[in-house]
């Protein structure tokens, strides 16, 4: 079946052995039953333009050619793809699996059969094969050829920039003009061609696969991907488009969807001649009919949309292969197709569980390769240029690079090629698994109960061949300056679904306040004791993962710049609400900065580049440190000085603007909305401040950490003293900053005052206290100031604000315990001039904070001038004792709100620290927060539920008391966050059965994660900062670790 053995198949041209076909079948199913008789041959075209001929028994149904193409591209997730030929209307139809050929293709000789992908899946990265992976490559690169795939100019060079690099590799001008030259991937693209290579500068060190997925990634974010549309009319007579995709029916007006029936909605498809109609679930809220309908240009294109909406319903949604309906004994009524084939559930199980066996493949346009040595020890030297083996191996580990001389990226020529081939019988033990690599994983849309998983790993441990040599393959996730993504153990990216649709999640629960269905979601990936290999590959030097940690926050650091210098600019100058004055003082102080440390963390990452060997340049000279680079650029940082001594001007300027201009005060706060904004607005202002202390802290390490003697210690040394004398300048400065914008920060979470923002004023703690009164104790929540004590409680209000209650001045209050007087546990009681209350702390530890503080406050006060001025404009004070009755008209409300979810409020100022620290029952001062600023870190983290056995590759920010999660660090906004106030941190212990290294838990009431990091000095420094905030210090230890604060 194929060939004939003068010509190369499809196989044999992709570099797989002979006869190593892999059925598209269930595991342990026969494959179906070849009829006898004459062979007909078919031609198929493949996705990378070639055509193959196979031969097929003339009776034999669609099936049959579909498997014969997918063995001898030995292509194990072939369900993803289908057979797409014109029929004798000239019209494009899907391969029917269930029919003969024959009755489908009239004329096999005139009529070319296309092997495109017919499945999109919501994630490119549930795909498990490589060969998959880069099958779906090469149809988005189809896509765009055709213009099926549209979207804006720098989305296209961003998609081309990655395809050049897995075609010619890194970066080189003279090569790429060449290449584009001759390859054209999009019609009038030389207008695009500096931008295809101002991106394409920024993949170096890049391999075909890592360029695969990064392309996949962009992609599948584009509102076309996919997408093939199919022309109708509405009622009304309106030209639309309709389309199908993994998550329902679509409807399009050009290229732009105005509408969407997700599957879960809809209940019933139908066609009546030209009428395809879709029947949506009653639902009270909807004001859509109860049928659509829509007319398309005959019953056959009516028809042939129906049956792919069908198709796609069938694999996205089922567990398993619909059963065929029973013959009917007289007539038939309505059409008897049905799905044919695996679902999607079926084909990630049986990649899960290992039903196959992996095997080599070539890429046909690529002109770099890799290789991956399994024999050569560390000590030896390769003085021949590597030859091309599949590239899987251009997949390495969770961190582990190209070091050794085996396993250096290269460019090919004819030579290499010529090599290649003739020692082609030798690849096939590369291809082999050890024990540890050939774990399944878990990356299912719809996954099975976790309580089945261990039986099946048990059972493919039992059924792996003991022969098998040790291997050093492995999968890679990105290099430092790429984009971060979860890996399974065979050689292919994989990470747990993103789609975060009820309809395609496993598991039905609600969610629990505080916590994102991201960090619900248990469908994660198991990352493989391969980990412990990468170690030994990879650069273990701690210096290095300080560098390394510079390169992360600094991608973090870029994306806050770009906050105010793309997104803020973008959206003031849409809108007529800022005064010129205001906005040229803030964004020509914001655009030098962003323009300078984009410069930077390009150098940043190109020593990483260098120092983990993973360069093609083949450049020499000792790259590994970092002091050289990092003096260079403080020194070249000092003559931004300037700009930064303006951010308090700015952040003043903008308080003053907002407070006189309600428009630009509304337009403020609708762009704290956006999920790019993901801290408040003014903190991203002080972002430039915060970050000279970050270098600093990580100069101090590095200094601690190199010998005198060591090469790159007089730079680091005379770097930290650049630093420091920038921070010293600055940092006086920057205090008063942070007191003036945490201020303002609380004065929009409070209603009820107008004079909270007053000369003199410091803040001091605020905390969730319970308040005895006539009802009982009632949660309050408290803030403290150096001159006042204000209380105020949650009501249920569209902004979610706290009313204020009363203020209590602190000049002459008096503070006393009083747990046995009033029998309530971690009881105070304060005393003002005009008024007493009584307040319960939820801990001991709580009431140790609330009491150091409060006293702090009173002596401070009692030093100044006299009583605080009156600061309530419209909230009487209450006078009342707590053994009088009191009315608290919130009350019940309160109650009730403390109980809800952040999820379920409206999304104004939902989430702040006031109220988390509200949910928590915790507290958090002015001290913590200055200790958050200089605790932020950004990085990859694996991810574990408490019930799941998967681990799974995060792009983790920690700031503001919170986690803030991305799928990559290129990602603009977070996919979900996890505020720490009031978690614990600590260690796994040995009756949780976690046997890998460096991981750390985090744990509050039910919730439990787990967090792994790459190396020791990872794990330390997430723990250090992670500690900041889980567990705020006490005022003595923090201020003994710091500069006296202003107050």
């Amino acid at each position: 079946m194929g060939e004939t053995e003068q010509r190369p198949t499809a196989g044999s041209r992709l570099g797989a052995q002979e006869n190593a076909g892999i059925s598209t079948l269930e595991h342990g199913q026969k494959p179906p039953m070849t009829p006898p008789g004459k062979l007909v041959s078919i031609k198929i075209q493949m996705l990378d333009d070639t055509q193959e001929t196979f031969d097929i028994p003339q009776r034999a149904p669609g099936k049959v050619l579909h498997d014969a193409v997918c063995n001898h591209l030995n292509l194990v997730e072939g369900d993803y793809f289908g057979l797409e030929f014109p029929d004798h209307k000239k019209m494009m139809v899907w391969l029917d699996l269930l029919k003969p050929v024959m009755k489908q293709i009239r004329r096999p000789k005139h009529v070319v059969v296309k092997f495109v992908v017919k499945f999109f899946p919501p994630d490119h990265a549930q795909l498990q094969e490589e060969l998959t992976r880069y099958l779906f490559a090469l149809q988005v690169k189809q896509d765009l050829a055709q213009g099926r795939l549209t979207c804006n100019d720098t989305s296209t060079a961003l998609l081309i920039s990655h395809i050049v690099q897995s075609e010619i590799g890194d970066f080189d001008e003279t090569i790429d003009r060449e290449h584009l030259a001759k390859n054209k991937y999009i019609p009038h693209q030389e207008a695009l061609e500096d931008k295809i290579m101002e991106f394409h500068r920024n993949h170096m060190g890049q391999t075909p696969a890592e360029s695969d997925f990064q392309l996949l990634e962009i992609a599948r974010r584009l509102e076309m991907y996919g997408i093939r549309l199919h022309p109708a009319k509405d009622r009304e007579g309106t030209k639309i488009n309709l389309a199908v995709a993994n998550t329902g029916i679509l409807v399009f007006q050009g290229h732009t969807k105005i509408n969407a029936f997700n599957w879960a909605k809809v209940r019933k498809l139908s066609f009546k001649r030209k009428r395809f109609l879709i029947k949506l679930r009653p639902d009270v809220n909807s004001s859509f009919q109860d049928t659509l309908e829509f007319l398309m240009a005959s019953r056959d294109f009516c028809k042939s949309f129906w049956k792919i909406c069908v198709e796609h319903h069938a694999f996205f949604r089922l567990f398993e292969e619909p059963k065929p309906k029973p013959k009917p004994v007289l007539f038939s009524r309505g059409s008897s197709f049905r799905f044919s084939g695996r679902t999607q559930k079926q084909v990630l199980d049986y990649v899960k569980e290992g039903g196959h066996k992996k095997v080599q493949f070539e890429r046909k346009h690529s002109k770099i390769h890799s290789i991956r040595s399994l024999t050569a020890q560390p000590s030896e030297q390769h003085t021949e240029v590597p030859k091309q083996v599949s590239d899987f191996s251009a997949h390495l580990p969770f961190n582990w690079e190209l070091r050794s001389p085996g396993l250096q990226s290269c460019r090919q020529g004819k030579e290499l090629k010529a090599s290649t081939e003739d020692t082609g019988q030798h690849r096939s033990p590369s291809l082999k698994k050890s024990p540890k690599e050939g774990r399944k994983v878990d990356g299912a849309v719809v996954s099975t109960v976790e309580e089945e998983e261990e039986p099946a790993k048990d059972r493919m441990q039992q059924n792996r061949p003991q022969s098998q040599q040790p291997s050093t393959a492995g999968s890679l996730t990105g290099s430092p300056h790429l984009s971060e993504l979860s890996i399974n153990s065979q050689g292919g990216p994989s990470v747990a679904n993103m789609t975060l649709s009820p309809n395609l999640s496993p598991d039905a629960k609600q969610s629990s306040p505080l916590v994102s269905p991201l960090l619900n979601d248990p469908s994660c990936i198991r990352a493989d004791d391969e980990e412990e290999v990468k170690r030994k590959r990879f650069p273990t030097e701690k210096s290095y993962f300080m560098a390394k940690e510079v390169a992360t926050t600094e991608r973090t650091y870029l994306k806050d710049l770009e906050v105010i210098t793309s997104w803020f600019q973008s959206a003031v100058s849409k809108e007529d609400c800022m005064p010129e004055t205001l906005k040229n003082l803030i964004f020509s102080n914001f655009e030098p900065l962003h323009k300078f440390h984009t410069g930077f963390l390009k150098e940043i990452e190109q020593r990483l580049v260098l120092w983990e060997g993973r360069s093609n340049a083949q450049i020499k000279g000792d790259y590994q440190r970092i002091g050289d680079v990092m003096l260079k650029n403080i020194q070249s940082m000092k003559q931004l000085t300037v700009h930064l001594r303006k951010h308090n001007e700015i952040l003043m300027e903008l308080e003053n603007g907002i407070k006189n201009s309600r428009k630009l005060e509304t337009f403020c706060r609708d762009f704290e909305l956006q999920k790019v904004c993901y801290l408040p607005l003014n903190t991203f202002l002080l972002r430039p401040l915060h970050r000279l202390m970050h270098y600093k802290q990580i100069m101090e390490r590095l200094c601690k950490h190199y010998p005198p003697s060591h090469v790159d210690f007089r730079d680091s040394r005379a770097a930290l003293a650049e630093i420091s004398e920038m921070v010293a300048q600055l940092h006086g400065n920057m205090i008063k900053m942070e007191n003036f914008q945490k201020l303002h920060e609380l004065k929009k979470d409070l209603i009820g005052m107008d004079n909270l923002v007053i000369p003199g004023r410091e803040f001091i703690r605020l905390g969730s206290l319970s308040k005895l009164s006539g009802k009982g104790l009632q949660q309050r929540m408290f803030f403290l100031f150096n001159d006042i004590l204000l209380y105020t409680s949650r009501g249920l209000t569209a902004s979610n604000q706290f009313k204020v209650h009363g203020h209590l001045p602190l000049y002459g209050m008096t503070m006393e315990e009083s747990e046995e007087e009033w029998g309530v546990p971690h009881c105070l009681t304060l005393r003002g001039q005009h008024q007493s209350i009584v307040v319960a702390a939820s801990t001991r530890a709580e009431m140790d904070k609330w009491t150091e503080d409060i006293q702090m406050a009173i002596d401070l006060a009692e030093k100044s001038s006299g009583p605080a001025p009156e600061l309530l404009a419209s909230s009487p004070p209450d006078n009342k004792s707590p053994d009088e009755t009191t009315v608290d008209q919130e009350s019940e409300d309160d109650l009730s709100a403390s109980r809800t979810s952040l999820e379920r409020q409206s999304p104004h100022r939902g989430n702040t620290t006031v109220h988390v620290c509200w949910h928590r029952n915790t507290s958090v001062s002015m001290i913590d927060f200055s200790v958050a600023v200089e605790n932020q870190l950004s990085g990859n983290l694996l991810r574990k539920f408490k019930n799941s056995n998967g681990w799974q590759k995060l792009w983790v920010v920690f700031t503001n008391f919170c986690m803030f999660f991305y799928k990559s660090h290129q990602d603009n906004h977070p996919l979900a966050s996890l505020p720490l106030l009031g978690y614990s941190l600590t260690l796994p212990s040995e009756s949780e059965n976690i046997h890998k290294d460096y991981v750390f838990k985090l744990h509050f009431k039910s919730h439990v994660y787990y967090f792994r990091a790459e190396s020791e000095y990872t794990f330390e420094r997430w723990m250090e900062v992670i500690r900041s905030a889980t567990s705020s210090a006490s005022r003595t230890r923090a201020l003994s670790h710091k500069e006296p604060h202003a107050y």
